[in-house]
């Protein structure tokens, strides 16, 4: 410590070492959240383009169809038709004058009950087979069961095509066990819906069964060795330890699976064009169909996709409720 005097004679004062000055730490506030400033600007340069493509190709659409369906757009022979306002009257044709829409919806939620719990229950039961220790040749039944994933829609509806058609493989083997195959599957209203559910499940279900596989990964094998010890059976093993360990990755898979149903088009434009008797026109279709070959035009169409779309919003929110829970795996 040093004494110093003043010019003036006044009293002396001290001087004391300074500390040095911390750094300020760059921080910002959003929403009552502290974020490091150069975390964050790494973090938005990756979501950042991701973003971008997200409200170009998703929101700007939609809020484009949402204006669409309060005018009378429509295309014509050279081109598309200026749109002009005219209120709620797509919507008024909807509920009361349209009534295929209501044939196109009921089909919609038949495919969608039936096709989503089968398929759930075959892809969680292919993946409790390949997580099985015991099973041989693992590798070669993950590719098997995987490969209809492989083929595209087109593809595969072109295949089951040929396997129900007249000299098909599916039709002669009916024939030979007694079914009587006057008309074809795909010709009769009663068995149309049913082949394209089949169809979609054999195509699909092995998506499904990988993400329950890396779920089944996840589980400690300690939890069924202590459950065994305690002589529980594979179906309490299953009931108390597996379902409760996926629940997370069952929600998922659920709610996933249920919009790419509700979203059903390649297969009955391509099996059935929508036929026999409207028996597979789906809510997909007939948007498309009424934008194209429907006359009454993209106005329209923009107006029940837009309908269509809360509806599969809510179920999907329904759902994602209803098997949501607690997301604490079992340890």
């Amino acid at each position: 410590m040093q004494d110093v005097h003043t010019a003036s004679g006044s009293e002396p004062r001290n001087i004391l070492p300074q500390k040095p000055k911390k750094p300020k730490k760059a921080y910002f506030k959003l929403f009552g959240t502290s974020y490091k400033k150069n975390d964050s600007l790494v973090g938005i340069g990756f979501i950042l383009p991701a973003c971008v493509l997200g409200i170009l190709f998703i929101f700007v659409p939609i809020a484009i169809s949402l204006t669409y369906a309060f005018t009378d757009m429509d295309f014509t022979d050279v081109g598309i038709r200026p749109p002009h306002f005219i209120g709620f009257e797509n919507f008024r044709i909807m509920f009361a004058e349209d009534k295929i829409i209501w044939k196109a919806l009921g089909n919609t939620f038949l495919f969608v009950v039936v096709a989503v719990p089968v398929q759930l229950a075959v892809a969680l039961g292919l993946a409790l087979i390949l997580n099985m220790k015991k099973l041989r040749c693992n590798t070669f039944f993950r590719w098997a069961f995987f490969m209809p994933v492989m083929l595209s829609l087109a593809v595969t509806s072109f295949l089951w095509i040929n396997l129900v058609s007249r000299t098909g493989l599916v039709t002669v083997m009916l024939e030979k066990i007694g079914f009587n195959m006057d008309k074809l599957l795909l010709e009769n209203p009663n068995t149309a819906m049913g082949v394209i559910i089949f169809v979609s499940v054999w195509q699909g279900a092995g998506y499904q069964m990988l993400i329950f596989l890396s779920g089944l990964k996840n589980i400690p094998p300690e939890l069924y060795e202590a459950a065994s010890l305690d002589g529980a059976s594979p179906a309490k093993m299953f009931l108390s330890i597996t379902l409760p360990a996926i629940k997370p990755t069952f929600s998922f898979v659920a709610v996933t699976t249920l919009i790419g149903a509700f979203k059903l088009i390649t297969q009955p434009m391509i099996m059935t064009q929508g036929g026999p008797d409207n028996s597979t026109y789906t809510m997909s279709y007939f948007i498309y169909d009424r934008a194209r070959n429907g006359g009454k035009g993209l106005g329209y169409s923009s107006a029940v996709a837009f309908f269509y779309t809360i509806v599969m919003a809510t179920i999907a929110l329904v759902l994602r409720k209803l098997t949501s829970g607690d997301n604490t795996e079992a340890k």
